[in-house]
């Protein structure tokens, strides 16, 4: 029976859900790990979801009257840029990302982002 077992180890392998196993380490043996935003767990960089936030330091409630009051003309407020690490399943939970189907994962381009046009004229009632 152990000739048996071997042979069958030797010739089934078990299916890959990715090719690349979920990370991006390609040849590199241990990657440094990353901390993530919302559940504090330790993931490896390669395989942390990676987002770059930029917001303004003030709410957008007080940018007009920080404006207003403010001595220069044109001074644009400055902004904050932060990196964010998520693990895969705290970005699943926080719909960072989506689950996709096995044909929809080959999709690497990424999703349109929508921007209201400024061109628009509004409709004042």
């Amino acid at each position: 029976s152990t000739k048996w077992q071997v042979f069958l180890c030797h010739t089934y392998k078990m299916t890959k859900k990715r090719r690349n196993g979920g990370r991006n380490k390609h040849g590199r043996g241990l990657v440094r790990r990353v901390r993530c935003e919302a559940s504090g767990v330790m993931v490896p960089k390669d395989k942390a979801i990676k987002r770059f936030i930029v917001r303004n330091i003030v709410d957008a409630s007080a940018i007009r009257d920080i404006q207003d009051a403010s001595v220069f003309d044109g001074y644009v407020l400055p902004k904050i840029y932060r990196k964010v690490y998520y693990c895969v399943s705290a970005a699943i939970h926080s719909k960072v990302v989506r689950v996709r189907s096995r044909k929809e994962r080959r999709n690497r381009e990424p999703p349109k982002r929508f921007r209201p046009r400024e061109d628009k004229p509004q409709n004042k009632a």
